[in-house]
């Protein structure tokens, strides 16, 4: 799945080890939606992808997430985790995405259409 908007806020990092002595690290980042009822979502980011990211408070992005849920003591947790990052397909709003149309008469040259 992909979630495009703009990172609006950086958590604090968090970092331990698991129960196997392995250390991990963790950022959390709240990405604003665009559209007509934006909405504010926590991504998270694990490990080296936090450095390799290096993900931006106003930036824009397009990122590709997994949705996962898991069950702690009858409770259930949602963690939306960001796999991929992908500055260069993020659009700024409705006009950025409508591309510039030249014209298709030319004074100076016949019709060339093939058919």
């Amino acid at each position: 799945m992909e979630l495009s908007g703009k990172i609006i806020n950086q958590l604090q990092e968090v970092s331990g080890n698991s129960k196997s002595g392995n250390a991990w690290r963790k950022q959390e980042y709240i990405l604003e939606t665009g559209g007509q009822y934006p909405k504010k979502v926590c991504v998270a980011i694990w490990g080296d992808k936090i450095d390799q990211f290096a993900l931006k408070v106003g930036e824009q992005v397009t990122l590709g997430i997994d949705v996962e849920s898991r069950e702690y003591n009858g409770r259930w947790y949602t963690e939306v985790k960001a796999y991929k990052v992908d500055r260069t397909g993020a659009s700024n709003g409705p006009a950025s995405s409508i591309p510039e149309v030249d014209t298709f008469y030319s004074e100076s040259e016949e019709d060339k259409l093939p058919f």
